[in-house]
């Protein structure tokens, strides 16, 4: 028979909501708000966001995009240019607006904000993809060497 484990010991933090005048960037790592860090945007988005660039929208304090979350990444996205048709997919369903994009082309990524969630490799419509997520520690170049051909 198994030996079951005593869990009457183990600590498990409490979300609490958010202290009245309590910035979100003081506040612990057991303290944030529930949910929070699902809502990249300060205000409701519509489809209108498509058109305005990254560094011009209004934010949420829980965003990563003022913090760098790069090494959180077990596996990253990597881009092979010679696929890519420019859909936007990738670029619109970034939670964290880690794809670069501009005049509706993508240029590149955002290593710094990625979380490597690989969003943007499953909204990818190419086949084979132009997006494929890949371990951390491998250089771009040897990913690139290793696509996945059509399937």
């Amino acid at each position: 028979m198994a030996k079951q484990k005593d869990l009457s010991t183990r600590v498990v933090p409490q979300l609490a909501s958010k202290p009245q005048g309590k910035s979100i960037n003081d506040m612990g790592w057991d303290e944030l708000v529930p949910g929070a860090a699902c809502f990249p945007f300060a205000n409701e988005i519509d489809s209108a966001i498509v058109g305005v660039q990254p560094e011009d929208r209004e934010y949420a304090e829980t965003s990563s995009i003022n913090k760098y979350v790069g090494d959180w990444r077990v596996v990253k996205p990597v881009w092979n240019v010679d696929l890519c048709i420019d859909c936007q997919n990738c670029w619109v369903f970034c939670p964290d607006l880690s794809i670069i994009s501009r005049n509706k082309e993508m240029v590149g990524i955002d290593y710094d904000h990625c979380k490597g969630c690989g969003i943007c490799a499953e909204v990818c419509p190419t086949n084979p993809k132009s997006l494929v997520m890949f371990d951390e520690n491998m250089k771009n170049e040897d990913a690139l060497a290793q696509w996945p051909s059509k399937k």
